[in-house]
């Protein structure tokens, strides 16, 4: 690497995360390192922005240094205040996470970790999104910050004809037993939805989500069986959704008066 990159870090797990720590920890040896995250806890967010109320930043400070940006929004508010407001440069790298909690299969729809990511490669920015199998705020993650450093660097030390958006997901097992790194697609898989009926201490009703994630999918080449046989995940994506396979089919339409 023949310069210092400048690097946004974020997550949806909130500024007190353990996972961001490590990943802003991986970042800083590759350069200046900025940290924009949210307030608190900002999971399955997606891309949703703040537009009916204030925005509010905060600097955040740990053992009484200088930390990051706590901002009261998601974390797509987060890159976008970053790039367009308060940074004083463009960042040649966007991370978010490290997400406590796999970001597989269609759960990349529902991730803010990967969201964040996705505003960063919709800015021009090669963005990178990383999670870890464990949910556990207490996970031993020396494998993952080794990994995420391994995949920094292959990124950084490559050009890329158009920017790149990857999704890693990396085994909540010791380094050592890490069988090493798949390049895979999105298993096909779903979520089995409910809400649960609860009570307050005070007799009223409320609903609280709950569901289970289906997938029959085993193919050797998806994200979830790359990380159920141990090794790490690294899945490139698109953010756009429009289906050009479909265009010629419903062209009917067009004859519609």
């Amino acid at each position: 690497m023949e310069k210092e990159l400048n690097i946004l870090v974020t997550n949806d797990d909130g500024i007190n995360s353990p996972g961001l720590e490590v990943l802003a920890r991986a970042a800083s040896k590759f350069g200046k390192v900025a940290i924009f995250a949210p307030d608190r806890q900002q999971s399955a967010v997606s891309s949703a922005l703040t537009i009916n109320r204030p925005l509010k930043v905060q600097k955040y400070f740990k053992n009484k240094e200088f930390y990051g940006y706590a901002v009261d929004g998601t974390p797509a508010d987060c890159v976008k205040m970053a790039l367009t407001t308060l940074l004083d440069f463009k960042p040649d790298l966007i991370l978010s996470g490290i997400n406590h909690g796999k970001n597989t299969s269609i759960n990349v729809m529902y991730s803010g970790t990967v969201a964040a990511a996705v505003e960063g490669v919709m800015a021009g920015i090669n963005s990178i999104a990383f999670s870890i199998t464990s949910h556990s705020l207490y996970v031993e993650m020396k494998a993952a910050e080794e990994y995420a450093v391994k995949i920094i660097e292959s990124v950084v030390s490559r050009s890329w004809d158009t920017k790149i958006l990857l999704n890693v997901n990396i085994p909540a097992i010791e380094a050592g037993s890490i069988k090493g790194i798949r390049v895979t697609k999105l298993a096909k898989s779903y979520w089995n939805d409910w809400f649960e009926r609860r009570e307050d201490p005070f007799g009223n009703e409320y609903f609280w989500f709950a569901g289970d994630y289906i997938t029959s999918d085993h193919d050797k080449e998806t994200d979830d069986t790359a990380i159920e046989d141990d090794f790490v995940s690294v899945t490139p994506l698109k953010f756009l959704f429009d289906d050009v396979d479909t265009i010629k089919k419903i062209k009917f339409v067009e004859s519609l008066r």
